[in-house]
């Protein structure tokens, strides 16, 4: 395992954790964004820093109770759609240790039910709701020391409430966003991570990774603590190797999986929230010199959510989920 693994380990970031609140009920399992391939993308040798742009998407627009679909109308919220984008940089200190800074910008919009006929009325009126801001600021350091190919690593991260946790502040005064929809938790959460990675042949143009990482909220405030969270990844690469300019090309196979704990909190919606899923995603790796390049969709196998057992209880039932979740990132390794 090359020297430049260290600096592709420090990308894996820590998971942006969104999830349901007070009459939202809209799971954004953003963390799963942050493991697999991409996060372990290999840069150039002996390079010292990595920088990295990355736009993900994610299109909420089904309710989801239990492990099937459920009725639109059992849902106050209808449709919550996000474009990520994330700026990230990773330096190595030596062969041990390397850190890595990541900030995501989101730009959401949320279509929901005004109920009571307050924010644009009347009762019952469906609107949409507009929030571009930066997110939660992540922190991560990694340890490579376990073996000399550092093809076995820890890394230890912190995300800070630096994300908006209140609202936009337009027309509507941010009142169609909960805290489940918004762009930052209000929580600072530690991360722990653990990957392996290998070759399956001789030439090593077969490759394999494992990855997982467990997020957890240690300070909170307003009244709402994600729940804890924890997201892992496990692959297949193969290397075709050089194309013309295109130095190195690689089909990418992936399952993701999550599993989320249920929120708590006066301004969270326990019953509305937590969830698990296994996700599949093909893509591609490739570079160009000093370039990397990554492209793939994620499409639910598996997942369940938790819901209300009646509307009657809260006025809403299930969480929102996206039919695929899609993925590009551009690196340049120094």
């Amino acid at each position: 395992m090359k020297k430049s693994l260290m600096l592709a380990l420090a990308a894996s970031g820590a998971a942006a954790a969104l999830a349901p609140s007070t009459a939202s009920a809209c799971a954004c399992g953003c963390g799963v964004f942050d493991v697999g391939e991409s996060s372990l993308m290999q840069t150039v040798e002996n390079t010292s820093a990595t920088v990295w742009v990355r736009y993900d998407y994610m299109d909420q627009n089904q309710n989801w109770a239990g492990a099937s679909k459920a009725p639109a109308a059992n849902n106050d919220d209808k449709k919550l759609e996000t474009s990520f984008y994330t700026v990230g940089g990773s330096y190595m200190i030596n062969h041990d240790w390397s850190v890595m800074a990541e900030l995501p910008v989101y730009q959401r919009a949320l279509t929901t039910t005004d109920d009571n006929g307050t924010i644009v009325g009347p009762p019952g009126t469906i609107f949409t709701g507009h929030d571009t801001t930066p997110g939660d600021l992540q922190l991560v350091a990694t340890y490579t020391g376990l073996s000399k190919d550092m093809s076995t690593g820890l890394s230890l991260g912190v995300k800070l409430p630096t994300g908006d946790d209140r609202g936009p502040h337009g027309r509507l005064g941010g009142a169609e966003f909960d805290r489940d929809s918004l762009p930052g938790t209000g929580s600072t959460d530690l991360m722990l991570g653990v990957y392996h990675t290998g070759a399956l042949n001789i030439a090593q143009t077969l490759g394999y990774f494992v990855q997982a990482r467990y997020q957890f909220a240690v300070a909170t405030e307003g009244g709402y603590r994600p729940g804890n969270e924890l997201d892992t990844a496990a692959g297949l690469g193969y290397d075709l190797g050089a194309f013309g300019v295109i130095t190195k090309v690689a089909p990418v196979l992936q399952v993701v999986g999550s599993l989320r704990q249920r929120d708590s909190g006066a301004a969270a919606d326990p019953l509305n929230s937590g969830y698990d899923r296994i996700l599949i995603a093909p893509g591609i790796n490739a570079r160009i010199n000093r370039v990397g390049i990554f492209a793939d969709v994620e499409l639910p196998l598996y997942q369940r959510t938790n819901a209300a057992s009646s509307v009657s209880i809260e006025g809403t039932s299930g969480q929102l989920v996206a039919p695929a979740l899609f993925k590009v990132q551009l690196s340049y390794s120094f």
